[in-house]
């Protein structure tokens, strides 16, 4: 797939003044676990030819690109199981360092050990694992059929590849609550970093969000009486706030959309595998960037990306509450982890 080099465009700051400089891109809605606070079991996936071609999604991007985006995250779903998967990555990579700062991954490492390798050699020099538990009947409860030795696998080839690898950790009340403590050492063991995060209300599930959830600023006053933590400036580009493990080079990032809103110093977009750019993953405005791209080319994707700028919320609306609804209906995989 021949690259086009993006041209100059206006830069990209929203109604309220923030500067959007991360996107993250959904290649498929599919996955190949059904992590229960994610998915319902039985899924309805988008038929294929609603989804961009790979040469739209590189297209979008580059067109983020010439605006500003300076961080692109590819995910899913899991993005992996998408086949030609490889040939966005090689192509977006070839943009770091001329205009893109870093491209990056979010992975559940089933596939990754087959992968690693290539992504590396593409441009891709860290990436994320959702990891929620070690434990192999746990894992395969909370994934629904995983086999988590694939993933340590993965993780394994990642690293030696030369990725650096952060575990995203789902806190959940009565399934692996017990386990983030030893998560955090055994990361601090690996040489991985930790991002922990709060369960957030998107997509109807089988199960209430509400008996699962658990507050951060408990885990974290539990994490202080065990581990020496001290606050880190360091930022990722994403929502995470960060603490640094003494006497290792492990960094525990906490994920709280609900204890501790992080939406005033929010910088990303979100591409859909459809081609629909929400400005905010806890809101359903969003505008059409395939459409857009199809009918009138360049201009008029920068007009529909103009209008998501103006549309994008001061703040996520997500509660969790017993019988609350969730704050939007579409899934996670869908817009993107």
């Amino acid at each position: 797939m021949a690259s086009a080099s993006p041209t100059p465009a206006p830069g990209m700051i929203d109604a309220h003044g923030r500067h959007i400089e991360y996107l993250r891109i959904s290649v498929t809605d599919r996955c190949d676990l059904r992590c229960r606070y994610c998915m319902a079991e039985k899924m309805t996936f988008l038929p294929r030819r609603a989804l961009l071609a790979l040469e739209e999604i590189a297209i979008i991007a580059e067109r983020f690109i010439a605006r500003g985006v300076t961080k692109i995250r590819l995910s899913g779903g899991e993005p992996l199981v998408r086949s030609d998967v490889g040939d966005l990555v090689r192509r977006l990579g070839a943009h770091v360092g001329h205009g893109l700062h870093e491209l990056t991954m979010t992975t559940n490492a089933t596939r990754l050990a087959e992968h690693a390798t290539m992504l590396a050699d593409a441009g891709i020099r860290r990436i994320n694992v959702s990891l929620d538990s070690r434990d192999p009947d746990r894992f395969r409860y909370i994934t629904r059929h995983g086999d988590v030795d694939h993933v340590l696998g993965g993780i394994a080839a990642a690293q030696a590849a030369g990725l650096r690898v952060k575990i995203n950790m789902v806190a959940l009340a009565g399934l692996n609550e017990d386990e983030i403590a030893p998560m955090l050492a055994w990361c601090v063991d690996q040489g991985l970093d930790l991002s922990l995060i709060e369960t957030m209300p998107l997509g109807a599930i089988d199960e209430d969000r509400t008996d699962r959830f658990v507050p951060l600023t408990r885990v974290f006053d539990a994490l202080s009486g065990t581990f020496d933590l001290t606050r880190d400036t360091y930022r990722s580009g994403g929502p995470a706030r960060y603490w640094r493990v003494a006497d290792s080079g492990t960094k525990l990032g906490l994920i709280s959309p609900l204890t501790a809103n992080f939406c005033d110093g929010c910088n990303r977009v979100r591409l859909t595998t459809e081609g629909r750019l929400y400005a905010c993953l806890g809101h359903d405005d969003q505008v059409d960037l395939k459409t857009a791209l199809r009918e009138g080319g360049t201009a008029a994707l920068d007009a529909a990306i103009d209008e998501a700028l103006r549309i994008k919320p001061k703040r996520h609306d997500f509660r969790i509450e017993p019988g609350a609804a969730p704050a939007v209906a579409r899934h996670m995989s869908v817009t993107g982890g």
